[in-house]
């Protein structure tokens, strides 16, 4: 598995640019919960060993990288709620939160490599681009994404104390068998994205 390493962001830093930063979001599929967004500015002179794609990555490799992420560089996660997707949809809500991500990072912010195919319109940075499937080449974006879904898988298994009967503790949200199963059983909660299509059936059946 080849890594994304910290290159592209040093072409810039040698171009006089300070604060290069990595966006990417985790949660868009799930069924229930908030989308969260984190963004990351890396010390290029402490550099996490092992990071891509949280995706490719174990949750024990996830949980090992996400504090020495959140030790050694400058970030921040951001939220869209429930209420925010089901209002704006979940893709305008995506861009809300990474817009918040590189707010909150209260820094001066030179360029942001976005995760995808879709810009924020107003992201707190003088340049942007986006980059497809940037969380297996950029760096900073990889970081993002680990630190990301760490954040939120802990959070919807917190919920999932609250709501025992959804496996959000296994499944993070998203539609699974033993999710739907809960549906059936125990309904519709406070927590479920009433925009999308299952869970907008099932209210309206």
């Amino acid at each position: 598995m080849s890594l994304p390493d910290f290159s592209v962001e040093k072409s810039l830093m040698i171009k006089g640019k300070k604060y290069i930063v990595g966006v990417d979001e985790v949660g868009r599929g799930p069924w229930a919960g908030p989308v969260v967004a984190a963004a990351v500015c890396l010390d290029p002179e402490n550099l996490p060993k092992g990071a891509t794609d949280s995706k490719k990555l174990s949750a024990k490799k996830r949980e090992a990288l996400s504090p020495e992420i959140l030790k050694t560089a400058k970030w921040c996660i951001a939220e869209a709620s429930v209420d925010e997707i089901d209002q704006l949809n979940i893709r305008e809500a995506t861009l809300l939160a990474m817009e918040r991500a590189v707010e909150g990072l209260k820094l001066p912010v030179d360029h942001v490599f976005v995760d995808g195919n879709a810009m924020p319109k107003n992201l707190k940075t003088k340049t942007a681009e986006c980059v497809i499937k940037g969380d297996s080449k950029v760096l900073s974006i990889a970081c993002a994404s680990i630190i990301a879904k760490v954040y939120r898988d802990k959070m919807m298994a917190k919920l999932s104390q609250e709501h025992p009967h959804y496996a959000w503790e296994k499944n993070a949200g998203y539609g699974t068998k033993a999710h739907q199963e809960g549906l059936a059983h125990f309904g519709v909660t406070v927590h479920h994205r009433k925009s999308f299509k299952p869970i907008q059936s099932l209210l309206e059946g």
